[in-house]
């Protein structure tokens, strides 16, 4: 049985080895032996647990509540999260509205990490969501909200949050807030960490030791490794942070001036309404949809899931029907890798602007949208030898339904524009590294491909160097 979140009876870890961390973490990367039979423990996994969701219509929510006055939806508890509206009016006028998840408590998304035979291994779970392509895939040691963690829920304690807790854990590797994806929460962020620990580990049937590389290889399969576990892992120390950069990236000061400028430059009110005055929506007793067909909508589910700390509920999700697309240029320099990113800005984004993969169009597909961005076309009509990573991942099946997005790491060739268009801006892999230990400095997405960068093959081609 897997230690539960109140336990006290573990013994403090040890201090961790003090080996240099970009190392150990090279080592465990090249440790790849063994991963195919994750997938049969997940589908093992699967068949042990009872897992059912069904579409319901919203007055079938339970503990959830439609408020007469503004049709938000809440949790009667006042905690987990609530759908509402907001409203954005642009510098030049322009107005728009959505509904938006609005969840102003902050989670936990941890990973433990052990040495094993002179190798790190990170203890992973086999983890169940209600909008998962799945259900089941690999997710972090734990990835829980604070209203779960806390029991609101009144269900089962969370496994091995005590190890994250400030009294009771051991060498930290990385602790980063996050944020979430701005498009569809407001302000949303979640606390990332990787824990060391040198004492004995209980692992329970739902979660298994993996070294990196097993991890790394897992990424190459559809809807395998989950968007929290893809999180936690951009910010591991995988490459050494070396003084200023030279050449073509621009030095750290340089980047970060160009993303203070475009936050400096952004001119947007952003408030929240009432769900019910969100204009150019409707609403059913099954869904809040856009009129045009276009972004998210807002459903009702009913959940049985027998391996959860609570097995049964209803709850909303959002949906999105067609795959999104999210993209990043990469190149060879001097000084590694180099990423070209663009600054965007999100209703939702915590800080104004955040650095996006080179093409992000992640809420309404990106086949048929009104105004294609840079560089779609570049990576999609990309021959194969400059693909270097292309799957599709599905994004948090806790608050989004079977929403899903190719993620493409495209090599630029030698005909690739030198000339970027505003808002565009070449970082080393170095830089971007070093910015995500800083928070809210990266979307999600751009998150994602890093992980997706280092993963390829232990850096093959230099690309993950």
């Amino acid at each position: 049985m897997a230690l539960a979140a109140d336990t006290r009876t573990a013994a403090r870890p040890d201090p961790a080895p003090s080996a240099d961390p970009a190392a150990r973490l090279a080592l465990s990367a090249a440790a790849v032996a063994g991963a195919e039979e994750v997938t049969d423990w997940l589908a093992e996994r699967q068949q042990a647990g009872t897992f059912e969701v069904e579409r319901i219509p919203f007055d079938r929510m339970e503990k959830w509540l439609t408020v007469p006055a503004t049709g938000d939806l809440v949790h009667e508890t006042g905690r987990f999260f609530s759908v509402r509206g907001l409203e954005i009016r642009e510098e030049d006028g322009r107005t728009w509205s959505q509904p938006i998840i609005c969840q102003p408590e902050t989670g936990i998304l941890g990973i433990l990490a052990k040495e094993f035979d002179g190798v790190l291994h990170f203890l992973m779970q086999a983890k169940v969501e209600p909008g998962n392509i799945g259900p089941v895939q690999l997710g972090p040691t734990v990835q829980a909200t604070r209203s779960n963690y806390m029991r609101v829920h009144q269900g089962r304690a969370t496994p091995y949050l005590a190890y994250f807790l400030a009294e009771e854990r051991g060498t930290v590797l990385t602790d980063v807030l996050q944020s979430e994806q701005g498009d569809s929460f407001l302000r949303k962020r979640n606390r990332n960490l990787v824990v060391e620990v040198t004492g004995e580990v209980e692992v329970g049937p739902d979660h298994r030791w993996l070294t990196l590389g097993q991890i790394h290889r897992l990424l190459a399969v559809d809807n395998l490794v989950n968007m929290d576990a893809r999180t936690v892992l951009s910010s591991l120390p995988l490459a050494a942070a070396t003084g200023e950069p030279a050449g073509r990236a621009g030095s750290d000061t340089e980047v970060l001036s160009w993303l203070a400028e475009l936050k400096a430059m952004q001119v947007r009110e952003v408030q929240l309404v009432p769900l019910d005055r969100v204009t150019g929506w409707r609403r059913t007793a099954t869904e809040i949809a856009h009129t045009e067909g276009r972004h998210h909508r807002v459903i009702a589910v009913s959940v049985l899931a027998g391996n959860r700390e609570v097995s049964r509920w209803t709850q909303p999700l959002l949906e999105v029907e067609r795959p999104g697309l999210a993209a990043m240029v990469v190149r060879r320099s001097a000084e590694g890798p180099q990423l070209l990113v663009q600054g965007l800005t999100q209703p939702g984004t915590f800080d104004a602007v955040e650095m996006a993969p080179t093409v992000q169009c992640v809420s309404d597909g990106f086949s048929d949208l009104p105004e294609q961005p840079p560089f779609r076309d570049l990576v999609l009509a990309a021959p194969p030898e400059q693909v270097l990573y292309s799957a599709v991942l599905s994004e948090e099946g806790g608050r989004f339904h079977r929403r899903a997005n190719r993620y493409l790491i495209v090599a630029a060739g030698d005909d690739f524009p030198s000339r970027l268009p505003d808002g565009f801006c070449w970082v080393t892999l170095n830089q971007v590294r070093r910015f995500i230990q800083f928070g809210n400095h990266f979307t999600v997405e751009a998150r994602t491909l890093v992980t997706c960068l280092g993963s390829l093959h232990g850096g093959e081609g230099g690309w993950s160097a």
